[in-house]
């Protein structure tokens, strides 16, 4: 009796946040579809009217719907290979004893830290430029021609820079994991004469399974919604070269002022969230359960 009257005691204490959980995700949510059935103009709010799926029409017929689509999903899958990949190594070598390996640990992690839209100025300006960056000036010194990134390969400058960004944040999440392995496990792997890459392969990878589950699906979520970096560098150019799908509904909202395209874009992203999501969790999600 006891047991259950206190667990009606938590739920009751537990339901004012629950609901206050709910309405803070429904209300946006609803409001964003509701719009998307509207045309809604706010200069010019005469022609305000429900229209149905004409927006979901409109938005799909974009010549830049299609490559908007392509551009996330190439974004989002190499930005998560570039961090998980470097993140393992670089996990691997802030474990080892080395000098200064705190300060070489906080100069790792320091990206993290930085705004999205100063980092992508940073890259722009200091390191991409085809006149005065880094990479010309290294460009220059070999005799070759400098690139200039983000006309020429503009979606893979963005991919660079939001890597840059994340690679600390798997990093750190790879490194806690690694120092989390049982020292004696790997002293009997090399007692049994494991070699360095199979006590890696056997031993310290299905160790980290876990943590790159996390990295995995924490990437995802705010990869899906990049946006800053584009904005600064590209706008979404050359042509829809690097525009993906929040950056062309930033373009019908605030730019064209199509509310109604937008949030019909807005419901399409969310759409396309929950399906990589799922995507995800039926790959990797099932390391969790380990």
């Amino acid at each position: 009796m006891a047991t259950r009257q206190t667990r009606t005691l938590a739920r009751l204490m537990m339901a004012p946040s629950v609901v206050l959980l709910l309405i803070w995700m429904i209300v946006p949510l609803a409001m964003t579809l509701w719009f998307s059935f509207l045309q809604y103009n706010p200069l010019n709010p005469i022609r305000d009217g429900f229209i149905g799926f004409s927006n979901y029409a409109l938005f799909f017929k974009n010549p830049a719907f299609a490559a908007s689509i392509v551009n996330t999903l190439v974004l989002v899958m190499s930005v998560l290979a570039i961090t998980i990949v470097g993140g393992i190594l670089l996990a691997l070598l802030l474990d080892q004893p080395l000098w200064g390996q705190g300060v070489v640990r906080i100069l790792v992690i320091s990206p993290f830290f930085v705004m999205p839209p100063v980092a992508a100025l940073v890259w722009k300006n200091m390191i991409m430029h085809p006149g005065y960056g880094v990479f010309a000036d290294i460009a220059r010194f070999f005799g070759i021609q400098p690139v200039d990134w983000f006309a020429d390969l503009p979606l893979f400058s963005i991919i660079i820079i939001v890597a840059w960004q994340w690679l600390p944040f798997a990093t750190l999440i790879l490194l806690t994991s690694l120092q989390s392995l049982d020292g004696e496990q790997k002293e009997a792997a090399e007692m049994d004469g494991a070699g360095f890459l199979a006590r890696f392969w056997y031993l310290t990878l299905p160790h980290l399974a876990r943590a790159i589950t996390v990295v995995v699906l924490i990437e995802t979520i705010f990869l899906l919604s990049i946006y800053a970096e584009i904005l600064v560098t590209t706008n979404g150019g050359p042509g829809y070269a690097s525009t993906n799908l929040p950056y062309l509904v930033y373009q019908k909202a605030l730019l064209e002022f199509k509310i109604g395209q937008a949030s019909a874009g807005g419901i399409i992203a969310v759409i396309l969230a929950n399906i990589v999501a799922l995507f995800l969790m039926r790959a990797v999600g099932k390391n969790l359960d380990k």
